[in-house]
């Protein structure tokens, strides 16, 4: 794991303290697949600031929200998929701006600024026709 040495990283007692749960909530957290700190080579769990950040959101939705480890996870699976989702669409939006340039045609500076049904177009009552 490649990590920025300014960024802090926390042994599992240091990281307990500070939320106030049992170091054993941490490694059943890690068992269930809902947290994967790094380790040292004697195997000692160190978590950094984005692991801190992912346990402050399972620790939100199972404290105030009333969701269980199952619950969990799923959610937090749906969340990976939206992120990996949108940096897709990124990406081609990147790529479609790219081609824009090359053509030397003008693509909008600020995506957010035309209302929503800008390039909208109003279709029939049938819908669109397939061409034959």
């Amino acid at each position: 794991m490649r990590h920025d040495p300014k960024a802090g990283l926390y042994m599992i007692g240091i990281v307990a303290a500070r939320y106030d749960i049992h170091p054993q909530t941490l490694r059943l957290y890690e068992r269930e697949g809902l947290l994967r700190p790094s380790r040292t080579i004697g195997k000692t769990r160190l978590y950094s600031d984005e692991d801190m950040e992912r346990l402050e959101f399972i620790l939100n939705l199972t404290r105030e929200l009333g969701v269980n480890l199952a619950g969990v996870d799923v959610i937090l699976n749906l969340r990976e998929q939206m992120k990996s989702a949108q940096d897709e669409m990124q990406a081609m939006l990147d790529q479609c701006e790219s081609l824009l340039k090359v053509h030397n045609i003008e693509f909008p500076a600020s995506r957010s600024a035309s209302p929503p049904s800008a390039g909208l177009i109003k279709l029939p009552r049938q819908g669109l026709r397939k061409h034959v």
